[in-house]
């Protein structure tokens, strides 16, 4: 058994590119900001930023297109992926994905447009599961006992 998967809080780095694919779908690109900060054996406290960069598909690039911003803060939660290609001079390029899965957007409303000195915003957007055949899309009974 193996596992891939990454969980990311951080800033968004520039507004998302919103494509879509002769098919009609959806994708959503941008970078994501992660900081760490520790203190370094002199004593001086260091920062260091890794940036991700982060796709999205289908309605999940479509909440992105219209509620991701520069600068906003955001948990995504997804898997690795990394890919190659051939620059215009020939040489072999590798670029490191996350593929979101899960997206919520964090931080106060004042900071995702809203009124300020309201609660926190958290909207979250899970698609759905269509691999399963049994596992009800739209509609469907939920008979669950929890």
């Amino acid at each position: 058994m193996s596992i891939n998967k990454v969980i990311l809080v951080g800033n968004v780095g520039r507004d998302p590119e919103i494509r879509h694919l002769d098919s009609g779908v959806a994708v959503a690109t941008f970078t994501l900001a992660t900081s760490e900060t520790y203190t370094a054996k002199n004593g001086e406290r260091v920062t260091t930023t890794e940036w991700h960069n982060i796709v999205l598909w289908r309605g999940l690039a479509e909440v992105a297109e219209k509620y991701v911003k520069k600068g906003k803060q955001l948990y995504i939660e997804g898997r690795i992926r990394t890919r190659s290609y051939e620059d215009k001079e020939g040489q072999k390029k590798y670029v490191t994905e996350i593929f979101g899965d899960v997206m919520k957007l964090l931080g106060s409303r004042d900071n995702q447009g809203g009124a300020p000195g309201e609660t926190p915003a958290k909207t979250e957007f899970k698609p759905p599961v269509a691999e399963d055949p049994d596992f009800p899309t739209e509609g469907g009974d939920d008979d669950l006992p929890f």
